[in-house]
């Protein structure tokens, strides 16, 4: 059986604060791209706030002019920049649009694609989203090589490979700092968690491992004090399903009018908040979809020992119960051909 205290210490330690002050700010630069979508505009307002940047640079294909102009006028420290693809030129001179929102980045945050409308799986936008994160990503690769990658285009299971297997060809690939943005997950979890035992969710850290898409998100419910006391097993599934749908709840709800974006936004907020505060030496832990030897699958969310240069160190999950080894088991083959999937894309 597998020990689960370093697990449940490291759990406790996973980082959801608010993220709006820091006794020492690291001063960096990140670049939203995708900045003018429903995800990409709170979160670069989001960014605005925070008096870790000193540039926030958005990009993305229209609109991002106006954005940047609109934050420009929040009163905060960070400058506001926004660019969009060139217009055509001759000699051709490329996208420079990219080029400036990338060079001298710290931290790229992509939200950038098509959200998901009713009926859509995340699998469906692959598409359409992996061409737009392969672009992206090879502008990263050639403007802000060293910079941590913070994927949230969906699907995720297959956005991150794709970004990874860009890098490598490029070579430049650091799998400390091609990352899969799995902190709403984690934020789900602690929400329907605190719910169900009538406390606070920011008082709860819920692990959640496995990927970001259905049943190949799996949250360590048995791994939260108390919390198997407090629900049957019916809710236990209820909640646990809930945790892997949440996004399809949001998608229904909308009505075909967006996606989850506002909670989206949150959640890469509090994830680049926490990769900030670690480049600049703070201790963090927080859960991340990244190259993996805990199972074999790939890549694989897990919590995160965050550093100066990304992922130091992968940490294990703990002890499962029989109910979560279950939908581990469940979820590994279908984890790995979303895998395999991405990295196809880019060979092909």
């Amino acid at each position: 059986m597998l020990t689960s205290i370093a697990s449940r210490t490291a759990s406790k330690r996973i980082l959801l604060s608010n993220g709006f002050h820091s006794s020492a700010p690291s001063l960096k630069k990140v670049a939203v791209l995708g900045a003018a979508g429903g995800i990409g505009q709170p979160l670069a307002l989001l960014c605005k706030l925070s008096p870790n940047i000193t540039e926030v640079a958005c990009y993305d294909v229209v609109n991002t002019p106006g954005v940047a102009a609109d934050l420009s006028h929040i009163p905060t420290a960070s400058r506001v920049t926004g660019g969009l693809p060139s217009a055509g030129s001759w000699p051709p001179s490329g996208n420079t649009g990219l080029e400036q929102a990338l060079t001298g980045a710290d931290v790229v945050i992509i939200p950038a694609g098509v959200p998901r409308k009713p009926g859509m799986t995340r699998d469906d936008l692959f598409n359409t989203n992996a061409s737009i994160v392969q672009t992206l990503a090879e502008g990263c690769a050639k403007y802000c090589p060293e910079a941590i990658l913070g994927i949230i285009s969906n699907p995720v299971n297959s956005t991150v490979p794709i970004a990874a297997e860009v890098m490598k060809k490029a070579g430049v690939y650091d799998k400390r700092k091609v990352i899969g943005v799995t902190t709403l997950d984690v934020c789900r979890a602690n929400t329907f968690a605190g719910a169900a035992m009538g406390k606070d969710p920011k008082e709860l850290n819920v692990p959640v491992i496995g990927g970001h898409a259905g049943i190949t998100i799996l949250p360590l419910y048995s791994q939260v004090e108390g919390f198997t006391d407090a629900v049957s097993a019916e809710e236990l599934d209820a909640i646990t399903v809930r945790t892997q749908f949440g996004g399809d709840e949001v998608v229904k709800a909308k009505a075909g009018t967006g996606s989850a974006t506002l909670s989206m936004a949150y959640a890469g907020y509090i994830f680049t908040e926490n990769v900030l505060k670690a480049m600049n030496g703070e201790e963090i832990v927080q859960a991340a979809y990244v190259e993996s030897d805990l199972t074999d699958a790939a890549y694989f969310a897990s919590p995160c020992k965050f550093g100066p240069n990304g992922v130091e160190e992968v940490l294990h999950y703990g002890e499962l119960s029989a109910y979560e080894q279950t939908w581990l088991e469940k979820m590994l083959p279908d984890l790995k051909k979303q895998i395999q999937k991405g990295v196809d894309f880019v060979s092909k």
